[in-house]
């Protein structure tokens, strides 16, 4: 294991029955960086998530965070799924649903004490929503919603944090507050986002992977032809200052 890396995936397959999903895909994500998993719905971006945080077990393959099988450095990863089981009718508030994050830390059955209060303070405050955490979270906008998640996710301390889709179902003027709420905790954190939003990605990626069932890696954060050659295999338009720029030619008949 390389000191510098927080991930390594090394020859990795994985199949849901006889259906091939991750075929040899192998890559380092290095401490500190702003990963985003790019690809086609089905290509296999949550599964490969779900395997790097042991959700999954690989069928061949290494997979190590912080040099460690996932399932071991658990207290170290926050993250947020991109569907959240998560009733919103249960009357709780924002700090109750953040403080669940703590359990984590301390285990069940132990009572929250200043030090946890004072974490969740902390971690509201940094995403805005410290005047709602009082607030039934039901009654949430959706933008609102996902910064309490987020929020949860933080609470357990991690090093590293992955985010599935975090931008779904959220209104466009929310969704480039989240983003730039990660940018920020970059300075601190590794950060990984699988999205479908590409005209995000220039802006807050320093790496990019683009999944479909193998893999193709960028280190300096930029989509290349072969990326979306491999994952789209069609035109495809990015809109970029409002002006559209075309980074596959048209196919031929």
């Amino acid at each position: 294991m390389n000191s510098e890396n927080a991930i390594e995936v090394e020859h990795l397959y994985f199949s849901y029955g006889n259906t091939v999903v991750l075929e040899d895909v192998s890559f380092e994500i290095k401490k500190g960086d702003f990963c985003v998993i790019i690809g086609p719905n089905g290509g296999g971006k949550t599964t490969l998530l779900k395997l790097i945080l042991g959700i999954l077990k690989p069928d061949k393959g290494k997979i190590r965070v912080f040099g460690k099988p996932p399932h071991l450095v658990k207290h170290k990863i926050g993250y947020l799924p991109q569907y959240t089981d998560f009733n919103l009718s249960f009357p709780i508030s924002v700090m109750d649903v953040v403080l669940m994050g703590r359990l984590n830390k301390k285990g069940l059955g132990k009572k929250f004490d200043d030090e946890d209060i004072r974490k969740v303070e902390e971690i509201l405050k940094r995403l805005g929503i410290w005047e709602y955490r009082y607030a039934h979270v039901g009654r949430l906008s959706g933008g609102q919603r996902q910064r309490v998640f987020i929020a949860r996710a933080l609470a357990t301390d991690p090093e590293i944090l992955f985010l599935d889709e975090p931008t779904a179902g959220v209104d466009p003027e929310y969704e480039t507050g989240i983003y730039e709420i990660l940018k920020e905790l970059n300075k601190r954190i590794t950060i990984v986002v699988v999205t479908h939003d590409i005209g995000f990605i220039s802006r807050y990626a320093k790496s990019i992977a683009c999944v479909n069932r193998r893999l193709v890696f960028h280190e300096e954060g930029q989509i290349t032809k072969e990326m979306l050659e491999m994952a789209y295999e069609c035109p495809i338009d990015l809109i970029a200052h409002g002006i559209p720029h075309r980074v596959l030619p048209e196919h031929k008949e």
